[in-house]
């Protein structure tokens, strides 16, 4: 495994990090759970991503159990906030209140008096920016978060909360965590330029596209497949998509790789990502995904993929 430096911080993360969306308290049981962190701790993985609205706080809750024991300051533990996580009025979104009790619940869950990173979950329209600044300032002062990020913002709102956190000498965020892969490249034209240009990393969801951009759909839907529940995966597995997968596996194959791995190797392709953040339901896919870690893929190459992707 290598490891990148999160943006301009002195923080190493995992080039492959292993998040808790969808399978972790939810889709996947404890014990297949426990033997993918395992897997992955074993691979060099550091970096563990989490949300308090994943499985509705079932995610943290395994994964401090399985944290219980361990040597708390070997991992980079992220979790996340601004979802409903009830009825209650206040309970979303990235006001002060929310934010401070959210923290505290995610804490709790997951058994440790601190995050490693904690990021805002979505843009909120309804906060302004000033108080979702001031509030994860305060947080990193009282010692509960040590950096903080943002996730799915556009790029004139972070630059904005960056700017206003230099301004008062309070702590910018230094990470955003958006959707990237080979087949949604739109983080490329704005929010790549500024990240650098602000110190920011880049980890990534979704960088197989649930999914599609393995061998899974080549032949099809299987039978129990998260394209058979997840309208996430539906605007990606298209026909034309299924035909460039086609073409890329045996560009894998040639450079004797799986097509997850050259998917994710073509991310890491560029300096301003610090990691890609996969999910797993069985450690054989850990496995696979962390030798991504390293891979160098030449111009000619790169040169080809373009091609195929255009």
């Amino acid at each position: 495994m290598e490891y990148r430096n999160m943006g301009r911080t002195g923080l190493k993360l995992s080039e492959v990090s292993l998040g808790g969306w969808l399978t972790f308290g939810g889709q996947v049981d404890d014990d297949t759970t426990f033997a993918c962190l395992d897997v992955a701790v074993e691979h060099g993985v550091n970096f563990i991503d989490l949300a308090d609205i994943y499985a509705r706080g079932n995610a943290e809750r395994v994964f401090g159990k399985w944290l219980r024991g361990k040597k708390r300051s070997d991992f980079v533990i992220s979790s996340k906030v601004y979802w409903p996580m009830s009825d209650n009025v206040n309970d979303r979104g990235l006001s002060r209140k929310h934010i401070m009790e959210s923290v505290e619940g995610s804490l709790k869950r997951l058994g440790t008096d601190y995050l490693d990173i904690y990021f805002c979950h979505r843009y909120d329209e309804e906060t302004p920016i000033e108080e979702v600044v001031l509030a994860m300032t305060d947080l990193v002062r009282q010692g509960k978060i040590l950096y903080w990020g943002t996730s799915v913002w556009e790029a004139d709102n972070i630059e904005d909360a960056v700017d206003l956190a230099r301004h008062w000498l309070g702590y910018q965020p230094f990470v955003e965590q958006p959707r990237y892969n080979m087949l949604d490249r739109h983080i490329e034209d704005a929010i790549m330029p500024m990240c650098a240009e602000k110190g920011l990393g880049i980890v990534v969801w979704s960088p197989l596209a649930q999914g599609v951009l393995t061998t899974k759909y080549l032949d099809g839907i299987p039978e129990g497949s998260r394209a058979t529940y997840s309208h996430w995966i539906k605007e990606d597995l298209t026909p034309e998509n299924i035909e460039r997968v086609r073409k890329l596996t045996a560009i894998a194959g040639d450079l004797g790789l799986t097509m997850p791995q050259l998917a994710l190797a073509w991310i890491l392709r560029r300096p301003e990502i610090t990691s890609v953040i996969v999910g797993a339901s069985r450690p054989e896919q850990v496995e696979e995904n962390v030798k991504a870690s390293g891979v160098t893929l030449s111009e000619d190459v790169l040169a080809e993929i373009e091609r195929i992707l255009l």
